[in-house]
């Protein structure tokens, strides 16, 4: 497969740097085009079917999240390219796919284009097919503590987990049970069965996924309607759940 790309940097040689090193070490990547500006990288994206976006962080006139909070239902992945580290955190929050730090490593572009590549395939080969979970439900129990005791819960109706601070709320059909223990407490205690962790605040029963979205980071539907965003170090992992 092609992985149809922008680049948008406003640093001429950072660009040619960058556009070098795919045409060498990446040829799976198509530059369609180049920006130098917010706005010539939103008219790219606008105008094209696009699979990934190399995007600096700080530009003349804004910088990538002013970009990409133009772009709320974006339906690509972003890999930040910057010099500064400071930004991390914030690419984590926009659901970037990779995070390169200037000056571009070879083996990090390679593996942050692997890892895009990956995603994109899985998306593509279960698109338009009825998702089925490689675990189907299976029997288990799981005691969760309380002030009196304990109390006894069927893993299998545990729709979705989510952290609150050193709590975690456990959501079941009808009704919302908050432990004393941490997601990662969950995460482990649960790692046996199909639970997925898509976000650094939530774990999913992957049995009870009805929809995966592609669209800003990707989402998944829980069968109760609920709606949760995918981060993407977390998309793949999520992906391999399925056939």
């Amino acid at each position: 497969m092609k992985l149809n790309a922008i680049i948008v940097e406003d640093e001429v040689n950072s660009r040619e740097i960058l556009r070098n090193y795919l045409a060498k070490y990446c040829p799976i990547v198509s530059l369609v085009g180049e920006a130098a500006t917010i706005a010539e990288g939103l008219a790219l994206i606008k105008g094209n079917d696009l699979d990934l976006v190399f995007l600096d962080v700080e530009m003349p006139f804004g910088n990538a999240f002013d970009l990409l909070d133009q772009m709320p239902d974006r339906d690509f992945e972003t890999v930040f390219v910057t010099a500064y580290n400071q930004y991390a955190v914030d690419a984590l929050n926009a659901h970037a796919a990779y995070y390169l730090m200037k000056p571009i490593s070879i083996d990090e572009l390679i593996k942050a284009v692997e890892y895009v590549t990956e995603i994109r395939a899985k998306e593509k080969a279960i698109e338009n097919h009825i998702l089925t979970p490689k675990f189907n439900k299976v029997d288990g129990k799981i005691t969760l503590p309380q002030q009196d005791g304990f109390q006894v819960l069927n893993v299998a109706d545990i729709l979705y987990c989510k952290a609150d601070d050193n709590y975690t709320e456990l959501y079941l059909e009808n009704k919302k049970i908050l432990v004393s223990k941490t997601l990662k407490y969950f995460e482990e205690a649960l790692g046996e069965y199909a639970f997925a962790r898509i976000h650094k605040s939530y774990l999913v029963n992957v049995n009870e996924v009805v929809q995966y979205k592609r669209g800003k980071g990707g989402s998944v539907v829980i069968s109760n309607g609920k709606e949760i965003m995918v981060s993407a170090s977390k998309k793949k992992n999520l992906l391999s759940y399925f056939e």
